[in-house]
């Protein structure tokens, strides 16, 4: 009795309907899964400061996993109970819906697994790694197979000498100035956003709001606080080139981090009374869905030249910069894009010990083709994330695979990016 009045309760909170009587056993058991889930992960997130990346289900759990979280050792034979039960639980009675949030909960405990062991001590290959947290098992290219990238960059870019040295005083040229920050980034999410409006339907009253920060370890974040509300904040600690206005407006707000939780809630958390989407753990296959669309959402959202056109036509002169030499600068940026899982390679090196911090910071400034400051930055990153830097590479070249499945049309590619980012989405999904 007890249980099943607790379940309600959430259901209410929800705002979803009651479950319904019909519901077959293993979709209840599914219901009593989701919920030791959340109270898991709450309690891990306690012993793990940003472990939770969002959580907006009843205040009372959070409160209960603050006031007594169990120990680590603890945690990971609960997981371990949630996995058999998991395993154990049949698809027969379960809706195709009920057999895709089956699948997620046992991404998601097992990802559990993985950082729990983590942080008791257990340590792990970054394949290793990144398949228990993440679902997949990334490649790593030898570095020597990005040097014909470097060399087609090379004669992109005046002058000569280090290559990324001249490319960092190249790009120096297209820094948003200080006192113009504000008024370019709101600019370009409020293109993001009409973009993504044309073709998703948001829920009522969504909104942002947009804070700039420093000294942080990452470029920018989007912290979902529910209710479609989310504080997008831009790190300031290093200047801001103008490709970012959109690259980060479309990554953390439109279609991108802001949309995919708001959208989750909306039919997930409230729609189907899953309470496991109430709550986001960062390490765990959620976080390669939500990069990889909110990274291809940029040229979903400005496919081909457009991105470029917007740019030069609008945010150019709004940041006081020069919009004849748009394409110039865009021609480099699109050529670097083919360098990015070069750093999955140099973090696998760093992270096991094969290569020193100088080394990577060497190694990022050359594959990056960065100054050492952003080189140094990039691989604070990697002390704090490890893994999770496979999200943005191979997590982009994942659903953009699933995507372009879906056909040439402007709609179908939409309709499908829509489905990514609303259903019970797994990366097993995104290769069928």
């Amino acid at each position: 009795m007890i249980t099943r009045l607790a379940g309600l309760a959430v259901a209410l909170l929800l705002g979803a309907a009651a479950p319904a009587l019909a519901a077959s056993p293993s979709s209840q058991q599914l219901d009593m899964i989701a919920r030791d889930f959340v109270r898991l992960t709450l309690e891990a997130g306690e012993r793990e400061p940003g472990y939770v990346d969002a959580y907006y289900g009843p205040q009372e759990w959070a409160e209960t996993a603050k006031l007594a979280p169990r120990p680590v050792s603890v945690l990971r034979k609960e997981a371990d109970r949630l996995a058999r039960l998991l395993a154990a639980n049949p698809d027969k009675g379960l809706t195709p819906d009920e057999r895709r949030r089956k699948a997620f909960l046992k991404g998601q405990v097992r990802a559990a697994q993985t950082r729990l062991a983590m942080l008791a001590g257990d340590t792990f290959s970054f394949q290793d790694e990144a398949q228990g947290l993440f679902g997949v098992r990334p490649p790593l290219k030898p570095l020597k197979t990005y040097d014909p990238i470097l060399a087609r960059i090379d004669r992109l870019v005046p002058g000569k000498g280090d290559l990324a040295a001249r490319v960092d005083a190249f790009q120096s040229r297209y820094v948003i100035p200080t006192d113009r920050l504000d008024a370019v980034m709101k600019a370009g999410i409020a293109a993001c956003k009409a973009k993504t409006e044309a073709h998703i339907a948001l829920p009522k009253d969504e909104r942002f709001d947009l804070a700039f920060v420093t000294h942080k370890p990452w470029s920018g974040y989007n912290w979902y606080k529910g209710g479609a509300h989310s504080l997008i904040e831009i790190n300031t600690d290093l200047p801001i080139y103008i490709s970012r206005a959109l690259d980060l407006g479309c990554h953390e707000g439109y279609p991108g981090h802001h949309v995919l939780n708001a959208q989750l809630e909306d039919k997930l958390t409230k729609g189907k009374g899953w309470v496991e989407y109430s709550i986001y753990p960062l390490f765990s296959p959620q976080s390669l869905i939500a990069e990889g669309s909110a990274n291809f959402g940029i040229s979903l959202a400005f496919p081909g030249a457009e991105k470029v056109k917007f740019e030069r036509e609008h945010l150019y002169p709004l940041a006081g910069l020069d919009p004849a030499t748009a394409d110039a600068y865009d021609a480099l940026m699109t050529a670097k894009a083919a360098l990015a899982s070069s750093e999955n390679t140099i973090a696998d090196a760093y992270l096991s010990g094969r290569m020193t911090k100088p080394q990577a910071v060497a190694a990022l400034a050359k594959y990056g083709l960065s100054s050492v400051a952003r080189a140094e930055k990039r691989l604070s990153f990697i002390d704090t994330y490890r893994s999770y830097i496979i999200n943005y590479n191979l997590g982009q070249d994942m659903v953009r695979a699933h995507v372009d499945r879906a056909g040439k049309g402007e709609d179908a590619r939409w309709k499908a990016m829509e489905a990514v980012i609303s259903e019970p989405t797994t990366p097993a999904d995104l290769i069928k």
